[in-house]
């Protein structure tokens, strides 16, 4: 966490908003709470566009669900993670090659689009392999894949391989499960294209000509970890996957620059945190925590929301400690 000179907002200084959707700006069908009216008001003053690790939709097909929920977006404004597989995989194919897909809609539009040829079966001797996530994906597709994949020369790309993926009625299995099935039957990895890898990133600052972006994530360990790869501001906001816990222990390539508690926050001032010379007191608004030995200690808890967490975040990462060798009030993750 950056120390601050002034309660400037997470906007001040940013030409470009770089928004995830699931669990930032939709749960399934669903809009989060204040993340529309907050991203309108946001675009009012900078370009807003959004990235998506989820494979199976279009870029259209997402920009008509944006505008349902009652943003402003057109498909140009949506990076999806097989666009970004596009570009990786131009590198390892020639153009026009036939390309075995696992998934849906979204990735054979984009590999259309690109001159690819598609097919679903091993037996048209495929050129690469291509994965990513679509509900209806199932046994049979996967074991295509493996048996494809059996020759280890053949290229195999995956979207991305997030565990989950946050639905109106939970968090559930995400590309990544169908990966590691694929992955258990062949002995090897494939090459991401999506979050926390860069290329998805960099599809996503070229289109829009970013100089200062900022990216919105919810997922500590590909929103964040990505945009720290890609060396691009980030925002953890606590709607979607990860929480105050998991954030408490993020290790420092998973440590956003803001913590938000929804995107309202976006606008908002946000207050400078003060650490001590020794670093073992953060001051953040009215809360204060300090680093007692061992404790993680409460000493004011302010309103006992944010700004409590910020400071408890900026005690224990700066401590150089792992979390499980600190004892942290229940308080400051419940």
């Amino acid at each position: 966490m950056r120390r601050r000179a002034d309660a400037a907002t997470p906007l001040d200084g940013v030409d470009v908003v770089l928004a995830d959707l699931d669990g930032v700006v939709y749960a399934g069908a669903h809009a989060i709470p204040h993340a529309v009216e907050s991203l309108n008001a946001a675009a009012a003053s900078v370009r807003v566009g959004y990235i998506t690790n989820n494979a199976s939709r279009t870029d259209a097909m997402v920009a008509e669900h944006l505008r349902e929920l009652g943003l402003r977006a057109q498909p140009t404004d949506v990076v999806t993670s097989p666009q970004a597989a596009m570009t990786v995989l131009n590198g390892l194919v020639p153009p026009g090659s036939t390309v075995l897909v696992v998934g849906g809609d979204g990735l054979v539009d984009e590999l259309q689009k690109a001159g690819f040829a598609v097919t679903r079966s091993a037996d048209d001797a495929p050129a690469a392999v291509i994965q990513g996530f679509a509900p209806e994906v199932g046994w049979a597709q996967l074991a295509e894949a493996s048996y494809a994949l059996a020759d280890n020369a053949l290229p195999w790309v995956a979207t991305n391989t997030d565990w989950t993926i946050p639905q109106a009625r939970g968090i559930a299995p995400g590309n990544g499960t169908l990966v590691s099935a694929v992955h258990t039957a062949v002995g090897r990895l494939p090459v991401v294209a999506g979050k926390p890898e860069v290329p998805i990133f960099t599809e996503a600052v070229t289109r829009f000509g970013a100089r200062h972006p900022l990216f919105i994530g919810d997922r500590l360990d590909t929103d964040i970890l990505g945009s720290t790869r890609a060396g691009i501001a980030s925002v953890l906001v606590l709607t979607g996957i990860d929480r105050a816990k998991q954030l408490l222990a993020a290790v420092t390539d998973q440590r956003p620059t803001f913590i938000l508690d929804d995107l309202r926050g976006l606008s908002a001032p946000y207050p400078p945190t003060e650490l001590t010379d020794d670093g073992r007191s953060a001051t953040v608004g009215r809360a204060r925590v300090v680093l007692d030995g061992d404790d993680v200690v409460i000493r004011r808890g302010g309103d006992g929301g944010i700004d409590l967490l910020r400071a408890a975040c900026a005690v224990i990462w700066n401590s150089g400690r792992a979390i499980y060798g600190l004892n942290v009030p229940e308080s400051l993750y419940r």
